[in-house]
């Protein structure tokens, strides 16, 4: 009995799963072996829009605008500020916007966004703040005297941006994220502080010739320590010409001028005399200042009648550092040129070729020097480059 028991379950069980299987395989309504099934559409949630500062709100000018979109991304942002639309920065899947500039204080801001979900579908988000009143800065900016000649039509490929500011900067940070330096030919480049009150921009080594760079200082709203907020934006455009580098060796008592890296004259010259450290001209990377055809050069710290003192009239003198250094015209011995170092630190050429250096020269072109124990110090002057590039970048306040 008890065996015959299970016999039958088995039996039952066999039979069972058999028209289990004929019930799957031939159902009238059943779909066929490999049929896909019938496509459902389901309708993506709508995108949503969050901006910050919210409506109605009170911020500080330097307090940036975030605007965020969940559910999709972010088709369009357009804020606007006292009349001036300020640009911004999206992520890389376009969820998130922010602003990149300040605003101007005490003005009513704008901002409007659209978003779309993943079908296409699109949504809009406004919202208006207002931006809290501050006193105008008590701050001027101010650059380089020879680069705000608007005589200048041109600059040399070593041009520096220097930026001087009359009362010290407290938030230099803030400042130097304000500033935008746009390129035709972009290269590396940094900005480095010297001091509380000048930031100077320049490249790792050089811009490349024949271009137009332009800064921005987008200074309205930025907070520059206890003297407020800046007032207003500081714009300038500079032409790059040519490539000129002028190669002196002062040893071989020989000047090499490059245009775009091709020879294009040879210059016998002479340099200090080296009988001290006042006499010896640096060594190392100047660049171009300004020109003048005529200089009066006199001996500093010594009066008439001092041992050696002088008070000479200079043709065709093109400065190249703070301490005193031109390249010049020959005021006479003539015969230490391309022969022995006769002068007081500057460098000395021939009539013709001084003539030649002053009409080609351009403000900021480098004058590379060679031969002396004396180099010059990267604050003499435009003599930016002789500062190592790391030791630049750290000199930024945002140390990039």
């Amino acid at each position: 009995m008890h065996v015959n028991a299970i016999r039958t379950r088995l039996v039952l069980g066999a039979v069972t799963g058999t028209t289990l299987v004929m019930a799957a395989g031939c159902g009238g309504g059943s779909r066929a072996v490999g049929e896909s099934a019938e496509k459902v559409e389901v309708e993506a949630a709508p995108a949503r829009v969050v901006i910050t500062p919210a409506d109605g709100a009170a911020v500080r000018p330097d307090e940036p605008v975030i605007v965020r979109a969940t559910g999709g991304s972010l088709d369009a942002v357009v804020l606007a500020s006292g009349g001036r639309r300020i640009a911004g920065t999206f992520n890389r899947d376009r969820t998130e916007w922010r602003s990149r500039w300040a605003l101007d204080p005490g003005s009513t801001i704008s901002v409007r966004a659209v978003a779309r979900n993943a079908d296409g579908r699109a949504v809009s988000a406004a919202s208006g703040f207002r931006t809290e009143t501050a006193a105008p800065s008590a701050v001027s900016v101010s650059q380089d005297p020879v680069l705000e000649d608007r005589r200048r039509d041109t600059y040399g490929v070593g041009l520096p941006i220097i930026l001087n500011f009359d009362k010290p900067i407290t938030d230099r940070a803030a400042v130097e994220k304000s500033l935008e330096v746009i390129a035709d030919k972009p290269v590396e480049g940094a900005w480095h502080w010297f001091g509380d009150q000048q930031v100077v921009y320049r490249p790792k080594m050089f811009w490349p010739a024949h271009q137009t760079v332009r800064l921005v200082a987008h200074l309205t709203g930025v907070p520059l320590g206890k003297n407020g907020y800046g007032a207003k934006d500081f714009i300038r455009t500079y032409k790059i010409g040519r490539e000129q580098i002028s190669r002196l060796d002062l040893e071989r008592h020989r000047m090499r001028v490059e245009w775009d890296g091709r020879p294009v004259r040879r210059v016998p010259i002479s340099a200090g005399n080296g009988e001290s450290r006042e006499y010896t001209t640096t060594s190392g990377i100047h660049l171009n200042m300004e020109k003048d055809e005529d200089v009066w050069m006199t001996s500093p710290n010594r009066g008439p009648g001092d041992a050696g003192y002088y008070h000479e009239l200079i043709h065709y003198a093109v400065r190249v550092s703070n301490a005193g250094e031109y390249l010049h015209q020959t005021p006479g011995q003539e015969d230490c040129l391309g022969n022995r170092n006769c002068s007081h630190g500057c460098i000395r050429q021939p009539a013709t070729d001084a003539i030649w250096y002053y009409k080609h020269s351009q403000p900021g072109d480098p004058v590379v020097i060679t031969g002396s124990d004396r180099q010059v110090e990267p604050d003499n002057g435009w003599s930016f480059y002789q500062m190592p590039w790391k030791k630049w970048v750290k000199g930024s306040a945002v140390h990039h």
